[in-house]
């Protein structure tokens, strides 16, 4: 059984919008819990981090995305959310959430444990 499960991927027009969902197992420990994370693989390209968030609330957001994503989650039932907004086709990806007990780790957005299946979104222009 997937410990961590994407959803919201879609095919969009450049500009618009997208709001990707994970949500985690219950058999997960609270501790490997502490920071979840957004990452997008592009084909010939390296993994790359976008955003995480601790389950205090405190984000952490790539350069690349802070001015048009926004990731929340919700501790009650367990999900990760990213808003993402003006997408621009070079967003194209597929999109995986991920987690870390790591207090370093979800700060240098590096080094995430549990990983999802992912989720692909494609942005068209």
């Amino acid at each position: 059984q997937a410990q961590l499960m994407e959803s919201g991927g879609d095919s969009v027009q450049a500009g618009g919008s997208l709001r990707l969902s994970c949500t985690a197992s219950e058999s997960m420990s609270w501790p490997s819990l502490y920071c979840m994370g957004w990452f997008r693989q592009t084909p010939g390209k390296e993994r790359e981090a976008l955003a995480a968030v601790t389950n205090a609330g405190t984000p952490r957001y790539a350069e690349s995305v802070k001015d048009r994503f926004a990731v929340s989650r919700d501790l009650d039932k367990n999900t990760l959310t990213l808003e993402m907004n003006a997408l621009e086709p070079e967003d194209t990806g597929m999109y995986y959430c991920a987690t870390t007990p790591e207090v370093l780790n979800c700060h240098q957005l590096r080094d995430f444990n549990y990983w999802g299946q992912g989720t692909q979104v494609t942005v068209s222009s």
